[in-house]
């Protein structure tokens, strides 16, 4: 029995969709490599042009052991401190297969914080094969009216040979632009790695 979608053609015979149904295309904006970097920073790119913004950071690798990958949200100055609340909570696994963990983290959750944001809710390793990847999605920037969401998943290799996805939400408490995203790790350098920003239309 064939699937029917759009006007009654099977999912073989779809070549386009149709004009009702629109939105959602990612558009490339940006792209950083680390390479021993203190940072990376996205200053600029981030408008009015798009509603939604995705970082999408792939294998980032630290120099040192045990850190977290953090981010910060720059509210029209030089600085990346734009007032923080946010909520965190993490999953584990260990390779050993004998320890699990689902629970809220409350030492990466923020309150009114003007601190870096913790996205890898747990130390990531600095071991040849250890890194962290996913994602950060960053809702309406550009709004002079209301705060501005975000939202973070990650997954990452720990130190400790555990796997650790972590949740992250929240929004900066500010009605000004952020004009300006910042990732850097709680403690020396990110040794390589790459941070791809889309425009989702």
């Amino acid at each position: 029995m064939a699937i029917n979608l759009a006007n009654n053609n099977s999912l073989a015979n779809i070549t386009a969709l149709p004009s009702s149904i629109s939105g959602g295309a990612m558009t490339l904006l940006a792209t950083q490599t680390a390479s021993g970097s203190a940072t990376l920073s996205f200053t600029s790119g981030i408008d009015d042009t798009y509603d939604e913004y995705v970082f999408k950071f792939y294998n980032i690798h630290p120099e040192t052991d045990n850190v977290t990958l953090q981010v910060g949200f720059r509210d029209g100055d030089t600085n990346y401190d734009a007032v923080k609340t946010s909520t965190a909570f993490r999953a584990l696994h260990n390779e050993a297969g004998g320890s699990t963990q689902l629970a809220f983290t409350s030492g990466e959750a923020q309150a009114q914080s003007t601190d870096y944001q913790v996205l890898s809710l747990g130390g990531v390793g600095a071991d040849a094969d250890q890194c962290t990847s996913g994602s950060l999605t960053l809702f309406n920037p550009s709004s002079t009216t209301f705060v501005k969401h975000f939202i973070a998943r990650s997954n990452i290799a720990a130190q400790d040979d555990y796997s650790l996805e972590g949740y992250v939400a929240g929004y900066c408490n500010t009605t000004a632009a952020i004009d300006g995203v910042q990732f850097k790790m709680s403690s020396g350098n990110i040794d390589s790695g790459v941070i791809k920003l889309y425009g989702i239309s």
